[in-house]
């Protein structure tokens, strides 16, 4: 076969530097103009880098970017292909609009041959964030970073050249389907209308088969086989096979498109849980966003590989990566990892009726552009998506979205994610092949325990219907430590507390199709401000700059991971008023010794977790040992802990401890269950009234929010004192003169 000439071939050149920035809308402008009414920056970048998780309001708007551009010598087509643009994208060639795109995690591409002359042409791109009522996401927790956030590449290629247009997709569909010992393997590729009549595809799968086709209406199809396959087989055999299309125009390639493939086979079972290649296979992992401290979303491939690794350190199968299309670049990691992956689109919290076509584009090109990842097993249609309320209409629109995932992609299940106040027996529970759902007993409400009580009657009550945990967590500032951790204070040490609980709970049900941990990192959310912290979610199990592992990442590892390790918790409590403290130890062997100052104390023998009582003098080193592995932290005897290591909003709880209110008997009290108080006339208005004025509190996401049946047994089981520790914003002495009120009222 001919070689081709340089010229003939696609060439991928990023453009990265030379851009110019303005914070506002300049579509018609000069290069120039816009570097003089802003600067000039690299990509990634996002305008959202220091107000995006600062808390309160960040810039939502339309900002614009240029950049010259030149065709390259030779090229008879020139593109310019964006990985992600959020939210909006208009994009211009010397003040001619020529594309636009909404969807802010999706790669589109932009046919910019035309407009380009024997000198640059500018390409402005006019980038949008701003709130509407048509693009999602708009509402949800987290930030939605404005800018050109991943890379740019100019693609130059000849007359004849595979489809570029086709939803932002690689231009090759390659469909692997499994038999005992092969698979056959069907490939498709898309030509550009204008390529020459006698062109031909040779489709190749490297070292396995190679078949040469013609070009008919535009579309050239072929089925290889794999004779003897290797399967991928998530971290134990992550097996990738490559496959490759080459144009032919005659003898000569005129272009290539090449991209890596598994095979395997998969099913949910609602008693057996996820199985992988006919075997059962755990998925237990955690969820993912994408975006670093002092990065936003704008990060590097270096960010990415400590994601990575440190998902692959904690032993995890799986991670949901969260709320949208991530990079391209991460579902490839994933793929060489092993790891399984829940994808989806940002449709979430609110349902948008002007954005029903937008969700449709967006899971469409999530689909075309990631169906050939082995690591993607489902496409999430939404999450959460009925805050507001579950119509007919939020019905009808995930039915076209599970349809339309079907005929792109009958080869992988949909999932959706349900808010914990979606009723069980809702049309939308069973309208996806597969669901988890979101659940924060323990955190938002009720106690850890109830997500045992919960799942256990959903399970019971729907034995035929697969149940997973999408989402459940609790935040954590490792600022705030406590002897005495209680839900609600934000304390590391109640972040592991309450993993240790659901740990365990997963284990014991081996029915759960998969169980993602809120989240792998703390990230953006510009709306928060609690727990010490503005601007930032932190349930993550690792800092939002990923540099400090909490102690809860070491509750997973010591479950999942099987590099022998020990773990000594707490060590960012170093200065301990109690007389006798407990330690906590991580560790996946089967045995650890605590070691204090040079002497054995004890020996204990378990599972993840073990517990030490050490008699506190002064100054202490303590030691873990399990087999070979070894872990030390330091720790002093004081006489008050820093006042900084306490949640400011836990002294309502310690105002309780220290002047407790009064409680006369025949009489109600902030004691008594909110259930109990309801049961009064009198007790139940005033309840009503307390709850509307915390819902108003919490702004238009509280309002309107109906708890069903379920999860309104479990509110009505806490005592209105824990509910109000909960709230940890009530005013001592709105809780005083709530108290009182209820004095008045008899039982």
């Amino acid at each position: 076969m001919t070689q081709p000439p340089p010229s003939s071939v696609r060439r991928m050149t990023p453009i990265l530097d030379g851009w110019a920035f303005a914070p506002e809308a300049m579509p018609e402008a000069s290069w120039d103009e816009v570097a003089a009414a802003g600067s000039t920056v690299s990509l990634p970048h996002t305008w959202n880098l220091a107000d995006g998780s600062a808390g309160g309001g960040y810039r939502r708007g339309r900002s614009t970017y240029a950049r010259r551009v030149t065709a390259d010598v030779g090229a008879i087509e020139t593109w310019i292909e964006f990985a992600g643009v959020n939210s909006s994208a208009e994009v211009y060639v010397d003040g001619r609009l020529l594309s636009r795109h909404h969807g802010g995690y999706s790669t589109f591409r932009v046919n910019v041959t035309e407009h380009l002359v024997q000198d640059a042409a500018t390409v402005v791109v006019v980038v949008d964030n701003a709130a509407n009522e048509t693009v999602y996401p708009q509402q949800a927790d987290f930030t939605f970073y404005g800018g050109i956030y991943r890379e740019v590449q100019q693609i130059s290629v000849g007359a004849t050249h595979f489809a570029l247009d086709a939803d932002g997709g690689p231009g090759l569909t390659v469909t692997p389907r499994l038999g005992a010992e092969s698979a056959v393997v069907s490939m498709n590729a898309g030509v550009a209308a204008d390529a020459a009549a006698e062109a031909s595809v040779r489709f190749v799968i490297d070292g396995e088969a190679a078949v040469t086709v013609p070009v008919v209406d535009g579309q050239a199809q072929a089925v290889l086989t794999i004779e003897h396959v290797r399967r991928w087989h998530g971290l134990r055999d992550p097996h990738l096979y490559t496959a490759r299309a080459e144009l032919l125009d005659g003898d000569v390639v005129a272009d290539v498109v090449e991209l890596r493939f598994g095979c395997r086979e998969f099913e949910v079972d609602p008693q057996r849980g996820f199985l992988l290649n006919g075997e059962e296979y755990p998925l237990r992992g955690v969820s993912r966003h994408q975006d670093f401290e002092g990065a936003g979303n704008a990060i590097t491939e270096a960010m990415k590989q400590t994601d990575l690794a440190l998902i692959r350190e904690l032993g995890a199968t799986t991670v949901r990566l969260a709320h949208y299309q991530h990079d391209q670049r991460f579902y490839d990691l994933c793929d060489e990892a092993g790891l399984v992956v829940w994808a989806e689109i940002p449709q979430i919290t609110v349902f948008l009726p002007g954005a029903v076509d937008n969700a449709s584009d967006q899971l469409t090109e999530l689909i075309v552009q990631n169906r050939h990842h082995a690591s993607i097993v489902c496409w999430g249609l939404s999450n959460e998506i009925t805050l507001a309320g579950a119509g007919e209409d939020v019905v009808a629109a995930h039915r076209d979205l599970n349809d339309l995932a079907h005929r792109l992609d009958p080869t992988r299940l949909t999932a959706m994610a349900n808010l914990f106040l979606l009723e069980t027996d809702h049309a939308l529970v069973t309208l996806p092949d597969i669901m988890s759902y979101n659940l924060y007993f323990g955190w938002y409400v009720g106690e850890a325990a109830d997500n045992d009580t919960w799942l256990d009657g959903f399970h019971s009550s729907y034995p035929e219907i697969a149940i997973g945990l999408s989402e459940y967590g609790a935040d954590a500032n490792p600022l705030y430590q406590s002897a005495d951790p209680a839900k609600g204070d934000y304390s590391e040490t109640y972040q592991a507390l309450y993993h240790e609980h659901m740990v365990e709970m997963i284990e014991q049900r081996p029915w759960l199709w998969a169980t993602h941990v809120w989240n792998l990192a703390d990230f953006g959310s510009a709306g928060r401000d609690e727990g010490g912290v503005a601007g930032r979610n932190q349930k993550g199990l690792v800092s939002f700059d990923r540099t400090l592992k909490k102690d809860a990442f070491y509750v997973y590892k010591a479950a999942w991971a099987t590099e022998p390790f020990v773990h000594v918790a707490g060590r960012r409590r170093a200065e301990r008023a109690e007389d006798v403290t407990e330690v906590v130890v991580y560790s996946n062997q089967p045995e650890v010794t605590l070691v204090v100052d040079g002497a054995e104390v004890g020996t204990v023998s378990g599972a993840r977790t073990f517990r030490f009582s050490v008699p506190l003098t002064g100054e202490h080193e303590i030691t873990a040992r399990g087999g070979e592995a070894t872990d030390s932290i330091e720790v002093r005897k004081v006489d008050e802990v820093p006042a900084a290591s306490i949640m400011p909003t836990t002294t309502i709880a310690n105002w309780f401890d220290e002047a407790p209110l009064p409680a006369p008997e025949g009489f109600f009290s902030i004691n008594d269950t909110l259930g109990d108080i309801k049961q009064s006339e009198e007790g139940a208005r005033l309840i009503g009234t307390v709850l509307e004025a915390l819902a108003t509190s919490r702004g238009e996401v509280g309002r309107g929010v109906e708890i069903p049946p379920a999860m309104q047994a479990i509110v009505d089981r806490m005592s209105l004192e824990k509910l109000i520790k909960q709230a940890g914003s009530v005013p001592v002495e709105q809780v005083a003169a709530l108290n009182a009120q209820l004095n008045l009222i008899a039982k």
